[in-house]
């Protein structure tokens, strides 16, 4: 009887539950959900105690000083943030040493796509508001938000051709890139050169590790958190910087060979086939032995920066970009000043950044790379899916909310870009999701 729940467990629950994880498009219907419950709770009438929560004070007090001292929003923010950005710091090296990125005859369209896509959006903003306190917002429109524009685009299935996805996710990563250094160089304040000096040390440590081939993961953690993500937070500089290089000291060659790998697989094996069983549900204890070095094996044979990615991307995807959504999406229209919404060319300089500069500045970069012969875009993909795929990229949701944090302190501003951003995606994300959907049958047939 136990058994037969059990079955009826598994296969209605934790099946289906494992297969929704593993699922592309997941995260970002995770995020969406947890934006929508943010504005549900930020126009409800817990409104005033829902935004009440995140301003509450967590820190250590030592000899009655206090350290470390930030608001639940702060933590967020800055703590499980860095979290993402080191996961995004994983996938940037990963890139690099064998994948989109490795070859930069490849990554020419998709790259030059993502700066263009980043310098419109940010030169559309400072036309509405160059001159004015609000122009440091710049950064607000330059950024994708990987995670929804992905989800919109595995939505449509086999709609769109594989070059399509390739284009977009190459596009988002040096996107993701690009948006690391703006943050590190234009949103930082009261920067301490000796916090930025004992970080920089961590690492240091980090980058020597790697070399004399050090693979323990809790070493590179306690390293990473304890010393270079608590020295930038104290520095003056963006924490997530730190997460990002902290990523890149991470070893990306596995403890044992692919080949190394295979003959012990092998090896262990032959032995647990020789080894005695039973006829009872347990196994015995050389059995057990033989599976522990298989396990032990196995873990070597991955590299620590892809078992790090890999572990962390579901808690990154499930856990932290839902926790940040519920944090910052909660704009309240309830108790809003609409005639305030349009004291300042905000609203017009992110919403217009994002739904106008990102797909002119993709195509037209495109266009002018295409035309002198740095590089074609795919047969299987045609330029309305690239507009499609531009319009995509105008959904800004996560950095861009995130780059608000950094770039403004009024509420009047905040609110304002925050109605500019979900304005752009939006519709941009409609758009993008109705052009590719609209791809002619034989394009289809050809990916």
């Amino acid at each position: 009887m136990d058994n037969k729940y059990q079955r009826k467990i598994n296969h209605q629950i934790v099946m289906p539950l494992q297969q929704f994880m593993q699922n592309e498009k997941s995260g970002g219907i995770i995020l969406a959900l947890a934006v929508i419950v943010a504005l549900i709770l930020g126009n409800s009438p817990l409104r005033y105690e829902y935004q009440e929560f995140f301003h509450h004070h967590l820190g250590f007090i030592v000899d009655g000083k206090s350290y470390l001292n930030f608001s639940f929003e702060h933590w967020i923010n800055d703590g499980l943030m860095s979290m993402f950005f080191f996961v995004v710091g994983l996938e940037l090296k990963r890139e690099f040493i064998g994948g989109e990125l490795q070859h930069i005859r490849q990554v020419i369209l998709p790259s030059g796509a993502a700066l263009m896509g980043m310098i419109v959006p940010a030169l559309i903003f400072l036309l509405f508001n160059h001159g004015t306190s609000a122009a440091h917002g710049w950064g607000i429109p330059m950024a994708t938000d990987i995670a929804f524009a992905l989800a919109v685009i595995y939505l449509l299935g086999d709609r769109v051709p594989l070059a399509a996805k390739v284009f977009l996710t190459t596009l988002a990563i040096v996107d993701d890139l690009g948006s690391v250094l703006v943050i590190a160089l234009f949103y930082t304040s009261n920067i301490s050169l000796v916090s930025i000096a004992v970080g920089v040390a961590f690492l240091l440590i980090m980058f020597i590790a790697n070399k004399m081939g050090v693979k323990n993961v809790w070493f590179y953690a306690i390293l990473g958190i304890g010393g270079v993500w608590t020295a930038f937070l104290m520095s003056g500089v963006h924490a997530t910087i730190s997460a990002v290089l902290s990523a890149f000291m991470i070893p990306a060659d596995s403890k044992i060979p692919e080949a190394a790998f295979i003959s012990r697989l092998k090896k262990q094996l032959h032995h647990f086939e020789e080894a005695p069983s039973n006829d009872v549900i347990t196994l015995e204890k050389e059995q057990v032995e033989i599976i522990s070095k298989v396990k032990e094996a196995s873990t070597g044979a991955v590299p620590a920066l892809q078992r790090l990615e890999h572990g962390l991307h579901p808690f990154v995807a499930f856990c932290i970009m839902p926790i940040f959504a519920l944090s910052n999406a909660g704009v309240n229209f309830i108790d809003m000043d609409f005639s305030s919404l349009f004291s300042s060319n905000v609203i017009i300089g992110v919403a217009l950044g994002l739904l106008l500069g990102k797909p002119i500045g993709i195509l037209f970069s495109t266009w002018v790379l295409t035309k002198l012969k740095f590089g074609n875009i795919s047969k299987t993909m045609t330029w309305r899916q690239l507009t499609g795929i531009g319009f995509l990229a105008s959904i800004g949701f996560t950095m861009s909310m995130f780059v608000t944090a950094l770039a403004f302190t009024d509420p009047t501003n905040i609110i304002q870009a925050k109605v500019g951003i979900f304005s752009a995606s939006i519709i941009g994300g409609t758009i993008g999701y109705l052009l590719l959907r609209s791809a002619p049958h034989h394009i289809k047939k050809q990916q």
